[in-house]
């Protein structure tokens, strides 16, 4: 079982940098996107400074962050990988059922990967996400290379903001 302690902070700096975008975002009355959390449940918590020490997760979150874009419905997770190559073991199954089925909906799904070899920030569209965990299911690479993106969904960043949504209107118009 997972625990709170066994995976630390594992990308709280892009998710601190997409809170901000949103914030942003949503300061501008551009899009609402929101963080959710996800559900845990303490175990050991020091008394003294009423912080949790260490906890498991009661289930299964779905994706970081939902929200709508011009009343358009998105959902999307944040992952970071520091390597050349994303090990697709970063997504979870349930959560591509979900972002499968949100787009079923009508809605965006996608990943924001940061690369940090490349100090590049990547907006994954979810069908890209699909055809490469269709293939891995077939006895290929769990992986994809950085390499095999398709340059034009690389996300600007300036400063602290990722701006997600010049890359989300590509993708929208593509559609």
């Amino acid at each position: 079982m997972a625990t709170w302690n066994s995976r630390g902070l594992r990308g709280s700096e892009l998710e601190e940098m997409l809170n901000l975008t949103n914030d942003r975002y949503r300061s501008g009355g551009l899009a609402l996107v929101q963080k959710i959390p996800t559900p845990i449940k303490p175990i050991n918590i020091d008394k003294d400074n009423r912080h949790i020490t260490l906890a498991y997760f009661e289930q299964r979150s779905t994706v970081d962050y939902i929200g709508a874009v011009q009343g358009i419905p998105v959902c999307f997770d944040a992952k970071e990988c520091h390597g050349s190559s994303f090990p697709l073991a970063n997504v979870h199954e349930h959560q591509i059922v979900f972002m499968e089925d949100f787009e079923r909906q009508g809605g965006v799904a996608f990943l924001i990967i940061y690369f940090g070899r490349q100090n590049v920030y990547y907006y994954l569209r979810f069908k890209d996400l699909v055809k490469f965990w269709n293939r891995s299911k077939t006895g290929h690479a769990k992986s994809f290379k950085f390499d095999e993106l398709d340059p034009d969904y690389q996300i600007p960043v300036k400063g602290y903001y990722i701006h997600y949504l010049d890359v989300l209107q590509k993708d929208l118009d593509v559609r």
